[in-house]
């Protein structure tokens, strides 16, 4: 009888470990990158860095724009595809100036940590929005990717006008 409680109570216990490690495992799945993230005082407070990702899957579609806040010099914004790798991502993309950036992305909490690197410039006055562990502050779910629609936003942020 005591042999059998055991049994009993053993498997019951072996069912629910297995059970929930088979929902953590179907569940489990690419790193969440979905949203909005900037950067109001970026290039230590003279500009403004916004960047939006829209995940599907282990695929990304990024979206960004970077402006000085007084709005003199380039304001380049650029759209592109992106993969999921575990808890980072890679990107590339050819902004409005004609530049080639790739980058990465990491996950830094709620926020995301941004590299970028110009593998082909066209036009150095964007060099600056290009840096190494840029972190972002997540300011809301994904949303629509183009560039026009960051630029109305980005005027909102900054009061700056449009790209090139």
């Amino acid at each position: 009888m005591k042999s059998q409680v055991f049994m009993q109570s053993w498997l019951c216990k072996s069912a629910v470990i297995l059970l929930a490690t088979i929902g953590t495992t179907l569940t489990a799945g690419p790193a969440k990158f979905d949203g909005e993230f900037v950067d109001k005082k970026f290039l230590n407070g003279q500009g403004v860095f916004q960047f939006s990702v829209h995940q599907s899957g282990n695929a990304l579609d990024i979206a960004f724009d970077a402006a000085y806040s007084d709005g003199h010099g380039a304001t380049p914004d650029a759209t592109g595809a992106g993969k999921v790798n575990g808890n980072t991502a890679q990107f590339t993309w050819k902004d409005s100036y004609g530049n080639t950036v790739t980058g990465t992305i990491s996950l830094a909490g709620d926020d995301i940590v941004v590299s970028m690197k110009a593998v082909h410039v066209a036009d150095p006055s964007c060099l600056a929005f290009y840096r190494q562990n840029m972190k972002l502050k997540r300011i809301g779910k994904s949303g629509t990717l183009s560039p026009s629609h960051i630029r109305a936003r980005r005027h909102t942020i900054c009061n700056v006008g449009g790209g090139p």
